[in-house]
């Protein structure tokens, strides 16, 4: 009995694979190839004769050139949205100007380059006409899908800045932590602002979940600003982005005369102590008791956190140098190219050129500023009440433009009192910064789950 069914399973395989080389066998003669010569009479069949000077204008009607001088009425993009003869024409040529400035800011004044140069580039090859690399499936619409629109780039980026981020000088002085919190008055600040506005006023009209991915900006966050953009406000992204990085990159513009107008000559002077020594397991614990604090309060916060804690504490391990010093460089430094092309792709006419825009340019520089301001009002206020002095100008690192911010408080602070160094000082309130606009995110993403 074996043996039969033995020889039926053989027989039944060999009929199956006999039938499938027959039908191959026809489908190949189906489609077998054409000769030379067949080919040729099928070219010459279907050739149109055409003069050197229709070859000429059929060659100039694939331009960009003709693509920008003759904009086609109803044309649609390949989401399916009609795009204005205006965002066809004169909208590219201003697009153009605009990334041309964005060129000459991270070049010549060295404004954000690692992030603004791939952005404006981005830019540039969305604008180009015909290509259309901002498809879906084309160069530009493949990173977007990649990265951006899932939101994975921001947080391989802040994994990135984990790593790179040392806590000590928060851990020896706690109490700094309160700046980082003060300084986020600008994002929720400029929520209600933005919202006051498109609902009181015919100037803007946001909605309540475009103004608070605008609002992030006053964070000075980067990252943080194309995480919540993307999940709230995509058709913005953008202009977010390209405001929360010029914003970052005018820290040292921006920043030192609003430190001046708060403070006394006397409250600039203020030499502060030297901090206390971090050990090593307060560094290697205070990640974890960030995420378990994150577990069990705001959730939401969990993806970027959760990135952030995890470069730091691979960091502070000391066991996986390889994956810490990947994180830190090779890591971030590719992210951060994918990430500038993505965020690129949105800078194409028919987004960016609308009132909108300018918009989000003045209400993120207010919020900038009010959080500037609030962080350096809490510390003269901490200043008051503490038995170590504090100087207020360390209250503006409390944005997370980490080490920018820091940087700049350090610097008006030797103007004012050559020798009185701050920078460790200010890298507290700095880094509660990152912690403090991550927190933000959270927040406002449980309120619009």
């Amino acid at each position: 009995m074996k043996l039969k069914h033995l020889l039926l399973s053989i027989l039944f395989t060999f009929t199956f694979f006999t039938n499938v080389a027959v039908a191959n066998g026809h489908a190949g003669a189906t489609a077998a190839p054409m000769t030379q010569e067949e080919l040729i009479a099928q070219e010459k069949e279907n050739y149109n004769p055409k003069s050197v000077t229709g070859l000429i204008t059929a060659f100039f009607h694939t331009t960009g050139i003709d693509a920008i001088i003759n904009p086609i009425e109803g044309l649609k993009n390949a989401h399916g949205i009609e795009v204005s003869t205006f965002a066809q024409s004169w909208g590219r040529v201003i697009m153009f100007l605009i990334i041309f400035v964005l060129f000459y800011l991270a070049i010549g004044k060295g404004f954000e380059p690692l992030l603004l140069l791939p952005i404006a580039f981005g830019g540039l090859l969305a604008n180009i006409p015909i290509a259309d690399m901002a498809a879906p499936g084309h160069m530009l619409g493949i990173i977007y899908e990649m990265g951006i629109a899932n939101e994975f780039f921001p947080l391989l980026i802040f994994m990135g800045v984990g790593a790179m981020t040392d806590f000590g000088p928060l851990l020896s002085n706690p109490k700094t932590a309160l700046l980082g919190g003060a300084a986020q008055f600008g994002i929720f600040g400029s929520l209600v602002g933005a919202a006051a506005l498109s609902q009181y006023t015919d100037l803007v009209d946001f909605t309540l979940q475009q103004s608070s991915a605008i609002s992030i900006i006053g964070g000075a966050d980067g990252p943080t600003s194309i995480f919540i953009a993307s999940a709230l406000a995509p058709e913005m992204l953008g202009a977010i982005a390209v405001a929360a990085y010029s914003y970052m990159a005018l820290v040292p513009v921006i920043q030192p005369p609003i430190m001046r107008a708060l403070t006394t000559k006397e409250e600039r002077v203020i030499v502060m102590k030297t901090t206390r020594k971090v050990n090593r397991l307060e560094k290697l614990v205070f990640p974890i008791v960030v995420i378990m604090m994150i577990a069990l309060i705001l959730p939401d916060a969990a993806p970027l956190m959760g990135s952030f804690a995890f470069g730091n504490f691979a960091k502070e391990s000391g066991v996986v140098d390889r994956l810490s010093n990947e994180m830190q460089n090779s890591l971030i430094n590719i992210v951060t190219i994918f990430l500038g092309f993505g965020v690129g792709m949105t800078l194409q006419a028919d987004k960016f050129l609308v009132a909108e825009t300018m918009g989000i340019m003045v209400i993120g520089l207010l919020a900038f500023s009010a959080g500037t301001a609030a962080g350096v009002l809490m510390a003269k206020a901490m200043n008051k009440f503490s038995k170590e002095p504090i100087n207020p100008l360390i209250g503006a690192a409390g944005v997370s433009a980490v080490p920018m911010a820091a940087r700049v408080v350090s610097k008006v602070g030797s103007e004012e009192k050559p020798g009185n160094i701050l920078l460790m000082h200010a890298m507290g309130p700095n880094v509660a910064g990152v912690i403090g606009s991550a927190v933000a995110a959270g927040v406002l993403l449980s309120i619009f789950k």
